[in-house]
């Protein structure tokens, strides 16, 4: 449900290692890479307690997604984990391995998985998140650098696969609904979470001029700008990180947000 996107957010700040022999710092690639599977392991752990607290009947309610049961959205996650795993294999051997099919292939293998029992979705789960880390532990240092292509078509850089599958992980475990919200998203994601959504719904014919200020949580307020290019229609919307986000992201319906923010297309 959530597309990938060729914009490459900023990851936190990180160590400058002046402390560390030049020859003995990793590649920076391979360094920001690490820094989100670290993140990816802390965000799994926790998808892993909210499908672990499903029963027989709660894994068939519905999500936060329309049209999908929460056994859908586990059963998406596994493919996910399974298409990324493509692109690591593209940059490791060069050979282009796409993450899905097709959109068609992609949608008939989640509806497909999602009638099996509990039990075989939390084993593909597990087995499909397994695949994904020993893929990107096997990958060469100088493999982050290589140019994929991202869900989307777009090309993109390999060290923000890892990230893909954060944001991907974090969404939708809060689309689970089961306790998690997007206000349990650890603090220093939120930024480069709202970078790539704006860099997803920006460009986009039926995307409203935005203009964005946002209170990050301990750094103070950022704007994005979405569609504006001298637009003077454009509509101010304000409002804290985690509800700006979920407003963007289909999550949330914008309630909470000051400056009358307007319907937004679904999240593709």
């Amino acid at each position: 449900m959530i597309s990938a996107s060729a914009a490459s957010p900023t990851p936190p700040a990180q160590s400058s290692g002046a402390d560390v022999p030049a020859q003995r710092q990793e590649p920076a690639a391979l360094q920001t890479a690490i820094g989100y599977l670290d993140a990816v392991d802390e965000a799994t752990a926790t998808l892993y307690e909210v499908v672990g607290d499903l029963d027989q009947l709660t894994v068939r309610g519905p999500s936060l997604l329309a049209g999908w049961s929460r056994a859908h959205v586990i059963t998406h996650l596994a493919r996910n984990a399974d298409a990324l795993v493509n692109l690591l294999t593209w940059a490791k051997t060069g050979v282009e391995h796409q993450p899905y099919a097709s959109r068609a292939d992609r949608d008939a293998d989640i509806e497909e998985g999602a009638g099996r029992s509990l039990q075989l979705l939390r084993a593909d789960l597990d087995w499909a998140c397994l695949r994904f880390a020993a893929a990107a532990r096997d990958l060469p240092p100088g493999a982050w650098e290589a140019e994929v292509a991202a869900p989307q078509g777009t090309s993109m850089i390999a060290h923000q696969v890892p990230f893909l599958r954060l944001r991907e992980v974090w969404l939708h475990t809060v689309d689970l609904d089961r306790g998690v919200t997007l206000t349990d998203v650890p603090e220093r994601w939120l930024e480069p979470f709202l970078d790539d959504a704006v860099t997803l719904l920006d460009g986009r014919a039926d995307v409203p001029a935005l203009r964005l200020e946002v209170d990050l949580p301990g750094t103070g307020q950022r704007t994005w700008e979405i569609n504006i290019g001298g637009n003077d229609s454009s509509v101010t919307v304000r409002g804290s990180a985690s509800d700006v986000l979920g407003w963007l992201t289909g999550r949330r319906d914008g309630s909470g947000l000051g400056g009358n923010p307007p319907r937004l297309p679904d999240w593709a």
